[in-house]
């Protein structure tokens, strides 16, 4: 035992600093698709189609790596619990990174006809199945490494990549935008993007294999304390906190991928192209600020209340924001972008790692935390932008539609929250869940007691 620990070398900071560039890495790849998805794959892919049909289409394959994502949770989960959470954060880099370089060597559809959509199909389930496996295992290592009262701000480390991978690829894509021809853009530019991926696959990879497993991992796997079937186990002893994280990441999920990839599409509609980026980029900057700003408060005051000020909020701004998109104006573009996604969305963000870990054991958290989160994501944000372009279309281009598929998810996501456990002051060295919940309860009103 003692000598496992001398082993260990990671200090928490450069955890959560190694979770952060490689999630950084994979989101990159993820949210370049997304934007690309937007903008290019329409016309380049879907040619013969209308551009609405085109964009409907682009989105389809956009949502096809959301519902790869549970299958690489599951696998992700299962080699993270009972192999180690670095193995498979290495697993999910190459993964993701690799399948994001072959999309900028991708033919399009005038190069060799349909089959241009399905390798791109193949590919983004590639994608999905690594980033799938990726959250999990991030969050879990600056979680478990770190300082029993600051879980939630080092857990945060892992969502503000999130934001930076967002940012660096909005930046891409507008840096081609403005330096490049429509026509120029559309025949190369956008492939550089994607191409720069595996540059930076190999910067991730330098970070990760240096990375040590957290003390309470280490402790149950050489005591044995590990199930030989994690996804069964929790299943059997986790259903409750899967069913409660899954329903926490619909609203969420779906809003923040409704601002950031079809807004940038409805934005389009009234203002020129670059304007939905810009604003996205403005937006993911702030979040680096105001994620981890949440995740400290939630240490604070606790996850629930944070959480479910971000729902009702949320839920309440959506309209106007629609409405601050008509107008056209950068302005008034980029406030709404601002507040939707810094002052109401990130409230449910920033806290949420930490959250989620809490809500499980050490020796499943791995896989309880990710199918929840997965399972969330591809029931939101995967689908949410194919559901709003479709609703848009049903509703004669006005967005009510949106708005009302908005307000459905906001009330189950207010609900889990509320159902939810207080854990920011739980025990995560547990293979027991019943020491949990009960446990944060308790500490809940100690902690209420001392801020007083």
């Amino acid at each position: 035992m003692a000598q496992a620990t001398t082993r260990r070398t990671s200090s928490p900071r450069m955890v959560a600093l190694g979770s952060f560039i490689g999630t950084t890495i994979e989101w990159y790849d993820f949210f370049l698709y997304g934007s690309a998805a937007a903008l290019v794959f329409g016309p380049l892919f879907f040619p013969s189609v209308s551009p609405a049909l085109g964009l409907i289409a682009a989105f389809s394959t956009y949502a096809v790596g959301f519902l790869a994502r549970p299958l690489g949770a599951l696998v992700g989960g299962h080699v993270g619990d009972r192999i180690g959470r670095k193995a498979m954060l290495v697993a999910s880099l190459l993964i993701a990174g690799g399948a994001t370089a072959l999309v900028g060597v991708l033919p399009t559809y005038a190069g060799i006809g349909v089959g241009a959509p399905l390798l791109l199909v193949l590919l983004r389930l590639a994608q999905g199945f690594g980033v799938g496996g990726e959250w999990g295992g991030a969050a879990l290592v600056s979680v478990e490494s770190a300082p029993a009262r600051r879980r939630g701000f080092y857990g945060s480390f892992t969502q503000i990549g999130v934001s930076a991978g967002m940012l660096m690829a909005a930046g891409a894509f507008t840096l081609g935008q403005t330096m490049l021809t429509r026509e120029q853009f559309l025949s190369w530019g956008w492939r550089v993007p994607f191409l720069a991926s595996g540059l930076l696959v190999i910067v991730g990879l330098l970070i990760r294999v240096k990375m040590s497993e957290p003390e309470s991992f280490t402790r149950m796997k050489q005591d044995n304390k590990l199930p030989e079937r994690p996804l069964v186990e929790v299943m059997r002893t986790q259903r409750r906190p899967v069913w409660l994280t899954t329903g926490m990441r619909l609203s969420q999920n779906a809003l923040y991928y409704l601002y950031t990839t079809f807004g940038i599409a409805y934005i389009a509609r009234s203002a020129d192209d670059t304007v939905g980026l810009r604003a996205v980029l403005v937006a993911s900057a702030i979040s680096l600020a105001t994620v981890p700003a949440w995740a400290w408060l939630s240490d604070r005051w606790g996850r629930r209340p944070l959480y479910l000020f971000g729902t009702v909020a949320s839920a309440m701004f959506i309209a106007p924001f629609f409405l601050l998109a008509d107008t056209g104006n950068p302005v008034l573009i980029t406030l709404g972008m601002v507040a939707g996604i810094n002052l109401f969305h990130d409230a449910m963000y920033g806290p949420q790692a930490a959250f989620f870990a809490e809500l499980f054991p050490t020796n499943v958290r791995y896989s309880g935390a990710s199918m929840g989160y997965q399972f969330g994501s591809v029931l939101s944000g995967g689908l949410a932008p194919l559901i709003a372009s479709s609703l848009l279309a049903a509703g004669g281009g006005k967005p009510w539609l949106v708005v009302g598929y908005c307000l459905v998810l906001s009330v189950i996501t207010g609900v889990c929250a509320y159902l939810a456990p207080e854990t920011f002051r739980a025990s995560t060295d547990s293979t027991d869940y019943a020491a949990v919940a009960p446990a944060a309860a308790t500490t809940r009103t100690i902690e209420i007691g001392e801020l007083r």
